[in-house]
């Protein structure tokens, strides 16, 4: 399976053409679920006004670099700098807290691979891994997606880079911070406490 997966991968960064057209580049998604059928991702868990939906159906343009049976990675249609590429799920889930464990666990397990693809295909250095969780967070399409945004030494991205971090104080209020975040996750039902297998 994985050998099949790389292949596809292969197949969208080198095309067997020498001349790239503007149909080969810039076309539909095709939406298949990664078998050898024909059949379609199960449309009743997509959202008609959702674009990466409709990306999905086969309804929008995308530039494709992975596909597989769970999620599908594309180049970013605004991108922060060049090779900004989304991880997205096959099916709509609005926000991570929303989004099965199996599904994210599939995602991320695609991050090495796609990022190392795209790290070398733009000639950087290295990479961020972003999720924008909730409209305060920065998220614009409320369909769950993951940010590969590769960087180079000194590309001046992100602003608070350049701001001085300062050390943590353990004291009262920090000590009380950690207390209620382990509060939270000892709420969590142990089944979502447990980790996926592989």
């Amino acid at each position: 399976m994985e050998a099949r997966r790389l292949g596809i991968l292969c197949s969208h960064l080198n095309p067997s053409s020498p001349y790239t057209t503007r149909d080969s580049i810039l076309r539909a998604s095709d939406c298949t679920s990664g078998s050898t059928s024909d059949e379609k991702v199960d449309s009743s868990n997509l959202q008609n006004d959702c674009v990466f939906c409709k990306i999905v159906r086969g309804e929008s343009p995308s530039l494709k670099l992975y596909e597989d049976d769970m999620c599908l990675c594309i180049l970013d249609t605004s991108p922060l700098i060049h090779g900004h590429s989304l991880i997205i799920p096959k099916l709509h889930y609005p926000t991570l807290e929303q989004t099965p464990l199996s599904v994210v666990a599939a995602m991320c397990s695609k991050v090495p691979l796609i990022s190392n693809a795209i790290v070398k295909a733009t000639d950087s250095d290295s990479f961020n891994l972003l999720v924008n969780n909730g409209a305060a967070a920065g998220q614009v399409i409320f369909h769950t997606h993951i940010h590969i945004i590769p960087r180079k030494e000194r590309d001046c991205l992100w602003a608070s880079e350049s701001l001085r971090r300062h050390t943590m104080k353990l004291d009262k209020e920090a000590t009380q911070l950690a207390l209620r975040i382990r509060e939270q996750l000892c709420s969590v039902p142990k089944e979502q406490m447990v980790q996926p297998s592989s």
